[in-house]
């Protein structure tokens, strides 16, 4: 790396003597950034042939280069600006003088925020979330289905690993269906460019991070996305991926720094003849990240290794690196107004640099929230990504939430299987006796499926009855519950389970000539009509119960095939009763005496119908019944 000083003495003008060219390089990024940042300094990543041959200079009240960072590319120049207090919003032109005295400017501007950092409200306890994969829940606009411009060129809806065409405008259509099933929140998985030759519609690949794919979509149709959301007091999460880009990223063609990205040499010296017998892979052992014991080369092919050949490996150790993913988070949660960010595979990059990365977002809006992917069973393990947590290394990751895999798992397994001193209903309740390793289990983030795992009602054997009892455990427990789009009409991957094609489906309705429309209830079978009444009326319950999002938690033994658990804060009581018992069973009262209900009148959410706590209940039929003292 080589670094000059340019402590520039440059002549500050009023902002209404300041004039502009409208010119632009290749690329700087971020692209715009704003005033009034905790933090003054902003990195500049310049792109333009040559660039690194030039020295850059600013003419504009309150910002000023501190340094000018060369690279090993002559293409690159990295900017560092600091931005002070007094900064005021407007446009200015970078110039860049070279040896030969020639010019090229830049435009760049600094816009006003639009809302101070304590109003980026992050999502908590009190949400429920909606999981999208855009591409195929709802086609708008058939106009943008193919681009020429990239290099996969082909919507087939026949093939689940190609493109169906499903864009922002059509999450944005049915805003409406998604809020009145119940849920505030929306996270779609990722909408940047992919131009990857195939499998490019998961969005996990990407290859500028600073655009919205044009099959997608416009910037604009994602800021009308958020836009419309918060009209209906609802949050939108991007999900943001800091370990890895597409192989077809654009800085692949010309890497600013040898380590750009990790095992680069590697990469260089086979890029001819690349793919995945010469990729030096991760060794996918995430504990490395705890484990006292571990190799160095063990964590080193951990978090170094590729995800697969086609998604090479950012390096965050280069702090270059680090700070243009840190500035691309924080540019998009101000160009959006975002309510959070899901981070994709956390146990992958450098750890210090992602308790950095979300450090320097928690201190920028401090009622922000981000989820990280932690995808492992074992409480140990989740626990330890998040914030508070009392670890052995003394990590602190900054992070508010993990997603609760290994509850995910519990409520899977214990809701089918038998019922032994061991198996079924048990695993439900040591799986939340797990909660006093978690700093704070309501910050966690608990789900039955998503993008990755096999549906629900798959995994439940295709049961109904089972994906109620597992769907309302989940949206009582302390937690943010998050919901993949069609759980609530029974979609499923049954034909062969685990198969990401079949795991997203497109969404019934959302496309044109669709027979089905789940959107209308058209065509919906009973038994899919009856579970999205019941997910609507369970989740616009909770969105109103203090109890649920704040309250305490008691639950019982299981007890004759049944779970008892209770939510309560001040006046209203929440009981959640999982019944698998296949014939009628009565249950004496008086085991659950202690919650304080007796003679108390309560009402079935579902139903409506009354029920006073008395001495005995008689559970008619397997399934889960919801109580409330709330009228």
């Amino acid at each position: 790396m080589l670094i000059f000083s340019c402590k520039n003495e440059e002549i500050k003008t009023n902002l209404s003597d300041v004039s502009i060219s409208n010119t632009s390089l290749e690329r700087v990024e971020p692209t715009n950034w704003w005033v009034n940042f905790k933090d003054t300094s902003l990195q500049l990543l310049v792109k333009e042939n040559n660039i690194g041959n030039s020295n850059p200079s600013i003419s504009y009240d309150g910002v000023s280069i501190e340094k000018v960072h060369k690279a090993k590319s002559q293409n690159y120049l990295f900017i560092d600006l600091n931005i002070d207090a007094t900064t005021k919003a407007g446009k200015f032109d970078i110039i860049f003088t070279f040896d030969d005295d020639t010019k090229r400017t830049h435009t760049y501007e600094l816009k006003e925020r639009q809302k101070s950092a304590e109003d980026y409200k992050g999502f908590d306890s009190s949400d429920a979330i909606y999981l999208i994969t855009p591409d195929r829940f709802a086609n708008a606009d058939e106009t943008n289905d193919i681009n020429q411009n990239l290099k996969e060129t082909t919507i087939d809806r026949t093939d689940g690993y190609k493109r169906h065409g499903g864009d922002l405008q059509g999450i944005t259509n049915h805003i409406d269906y998604i809020a009145e099933l119940g849920f505030t929140t929306i996270w779609p998985t990722p909408v940047l460019t992919n131009d990857m030759p195939n499998g490019s519609y998961h969005g996990y690949a990407i290859t500028d991070y600073y655009q919205v794919d044009p099959r997608f979509g416009t910037l604009e149709d994602y800021k009308n996305l958020a836009d419309k959301l918060r009209e209906k007091d609802m949050k939108l999460i991007m999900d943001q991926v800091a370990n890895h880009c597409g192989l077809e990223h654009w800085w692949m063609k010309d890497l600013p720094f040898e380590g750009w990205i990790n095992n680069q040499k590697n990469y260089e010296d086979n890029i001819d003849s690349w793919g995945n017998e010469k990729n030096i892979g991760s060794n996918h052992r995430r504990t490395t990240n705890q484990d006292l014991y571990a190799a160095a080369s063990d964590r080193k092919g951990n978090n170094e290794g590729w995800f697969v050949s086609g998604m090479p490996d950012l390096n965050q150790r280069n702090l270059f690196m680090a700070t243009y993913i840190i500035q691309n988070s924080i540019w998009w949660i101000e160009t959006l107004g975002l309510g959070g960010i899901r981070q994709d595979t956390y146990p992958y990059p450098d750890k210090q640099f992602m308790a950095n990365w979300a450090g320097a977002i928690m201190n920028e809006y401090p009622n922000f929230a981000i989820v990280g992917e932690e995808w492992s069973y074992n409480p140990l393990l989740v626990g330890y990504w998040q914030k508070g947590a009392k670890n052995k290394d003394g990590y602190e990751s900054n992070l508010k939430s993990t997603m609760d895999f290994p509850m995910q798992k519990a409520i899977v397994e214990g809701i089918k299987e038998e019922e032994t001193w061991g198996t079924g209903l048990v695993k439900l309740y040591e799986g939340l006796a797990n909660d006093f390793h978690y700093t704070t289990p309501k910050d966690m983030m608990i789900f039955l499926d998503n993008h990755d795992e096999r549906r629900v009602f798959t995994a439940l054997n295709e049961d109904a009855t089972n994906t109620k009892m597992g769907l309302s455990y989940m949206l009582m427990l302390p937690r943010i519950p998050q919901i993949y789009y069609g759980t609530e009409i029974l979609m499923d991957d049954t034909a062969n389970p685990g198969d990401h094609g079949l795991i997203r489906t497109d969404f019934p309705g959302g496309f044109k000539d669709d027979n089905i429309n789940a959107f209308t209830g058209l065509g919906l079978t009973s038994e899919k009509r009856e579970m999205q009444n019941f997910v609507s009326k369970v989740l616009n319950y909770r969105k109103e119960s203090e109890a649920i999002h704040e309250g305490k938690t008691i639950h019982f033994a299981p007890f004759m095939g049944t779970y008892f658990l209770f939510r309560i804060k001040d006046d209203e009581t929440v009981v959640h009763i999982i019944n698998k018992n296949e014939e009628p069973i009565t249950i004496d009262l008086k085991r659950y005496a202690e919650v304080g209900l007796e003679g108390k009148s309560l009402k079935n959410i579902i139903s409506g119908d009354e029920f006073v706590w008395g001495n005995e209940i008689e559970l008619m039929e397997k399934g889960s019944i919801i109580l409330t003292t709330k009228k």
